[in-house]
């Protein structure tokens, strides 16, 4: 772990954050005191491709009807 004061940090962001991406974890200080820390962003995951799941699952037509109204209420609250 890197341990920087503020000034620091402002001065030289570059080259921090190419220590980032290497996976150092930065420690940002105030007077010595800690502050904030800073890590780097996990690895993105790969993308799911669109319609994936076709033929997988099924929506019944009664997904697509209205709620009984003792439902909605406890969503909504009683009307008044």
């Amino acid at each position: 772990m890197i341990r920087i004061n503020i000034h620091e940090a402002k001065t030289h962001l570059s080259r921090y954050l190419a220590k980032l991406q290497k996976g150092e974890t930065i420690l940002v200080c105030r007077r010595n005191q800690p502050i904030a820390e800073i890590r780097p962003l996990p690895p993105a995951g790969r993308k799911r491709r669109l319609g994936g799941a076709k033929g997988l699952i099924s929506i019944p037509p009664a997904f697509f009807e209205p709620l009984p109204e003792n439902l909605l209420a406890a969503f909504t609250g009683p009307e008044r």
